[in-house]
């Protein structure tokens, strides 16, 4: 487990990470080769929809062979280049023990590093990583998963009593499903308007479009409609390794159940298309009760899933600049989740440690 740490004074040397008891896993830079087996945003044409500097960073062993990848993708504003992973480490050909993830983060850091980047921001909420690299600003984070490998039946019975409820209600007032690209307007319209509802700020329609163009077929979009009137919606990101839930919204006052409705009949879709896991993306550990974030977590726990929990982690590299974003991030989102869950980190690793005793 990594400690943490300001990340500003530690500089982690190549050779380093030949630790006693660890296994040596060294980042570099590899070929995209993606296919529908891995999360889609490993895929090349998503990566190229957030960003025009992107790549892999692969893992390999000390026989030269790889273990893992992990995406990557280059935010850049005025006078500021941060890194941001797209998902969590991908192991390949069998399972990445926990040191070899360690050292392959660690060995990730010096490569960013040397690359003239400012800092490592937190990673897009889809990912939560087992473990997190020396010196990392770290935080607990969760997600909630489904198997869709199981007959219908199976899934119906695993969403919670109160939710199948809702679920048939909203289906016998009328409430019904459209599926398609053509309801990217709508859909960015509710997803929009429920962000500003909360005073956050959503991207723009053309930054939409060009995701949703640039997945092409692996994405859907789904909106629920009451006698013509949009409803609730979600934009959902799919391989066969996985469905993402990814962006959601809502009327005020949507009739009650039709974003149940949604996440159902896309759990039924996507089962038919043979996708492995419906990934309804990240919850925060242990939030407030009663708060916003706790709604959330229920949400998601209504629906099934297992709860897979593990770290979010960003790293500064240049202290003035990590300011700034930090400035920013405050003023925009009231801080980044990593600052904002970061005070749950040592509850977390002592209940990970008495668990696993």
């Amino acid at each position: 487990m990594g400690t943490e740490g300001s990340g500003f004074d530690q500089v982690i040397q190549g050779d380093s990470l030949a630790l006693a008891g660890r296994n040596s896993v060294k980042a570099q830079r590899v070929k995209i080769d993606w296919h529908a087996e891995l999360p889609i945003y490993a895929c090349e044409s998503y990566l190229k929809a957030v960003s025009d500097d992107y790549g892999w960073i692969g893992g390999t062993d000390e026989s030269g062979k790889l273990r893992c990848i992990l995406p990557y993708s280059i935010i850049r504003k005025p006078l500021i280049r941060m890194v941001r992973f797209r998902v969590e480490t991908i192991p390949l050909g069998g399972e990445l023990a926990m040191d070899e993830e360690e050292s392959f983060l660690d060995s990730t850091v010096t490569f960013f590093r040397s690359t003239g980047a400012d800092m490592i921001i937190p990673p897009t909420t889809n990912s939560v990583f087992r473990t997190y690299p020396r010196g990392a600003l770290a935080a607990p984070y969760s997600t909630y998963i489904i198997d869709l490998q199981v007959d219908e039946g199976t899934l119906w019975t695993n969403i919670s009593r109160s939710y199948r409820k809702d679920i048939r209600g909203a289906l016998s007032k009328g409430v019904t499903i459209q599926s398609g690209i053509e309801q990217a307007d709508i859909a960015h319209r509710l997803v929009r308007d429920t962000y500003k509802r909360s005073g956050l700020p959503f991207m723009s329609f053309k930054s939409f479009q060009r995701l949703l163009a640039g997945l092409g077929e692996n994405a859907k979009l789904l909106v629920a409609y009451d006698q013509g009137i949009p409803q609730s919606c979600t934009a959902f990101h799919f391989s066969k390794h996985s469905a993402y839930a990814v962006h959601g919204g809502s009327i005020a006052g949507a009739v009650p159940g039709a974003m149940k409705l949604v996440q159902w009949e896309a759990m039924r879709i996507f089962r038919e298309l043979g996708v492995r896991r419906f990934n309804l993306m990240g919850a925060r550990v242990h939030p407030e009760k009663g708060s916003k974030q706790e709604g959330i977590l229920l949400f998601k726990q209504h629906f099934g899933g297992k709860p897979v929990q593990g770290y979010i982690w960003k790293y500064p590299f240049h202290p003035l600049k990590y300011s700034l974003y930090r400035l920013a991030a405050r003023l925009l989102w009231g801080g980044d989740i990593v600052d904002t869950e970061r005070h749950k980190l040592q509850d977390f690793i002592d209940r990970d440690v008495n668990r696993g005793a």
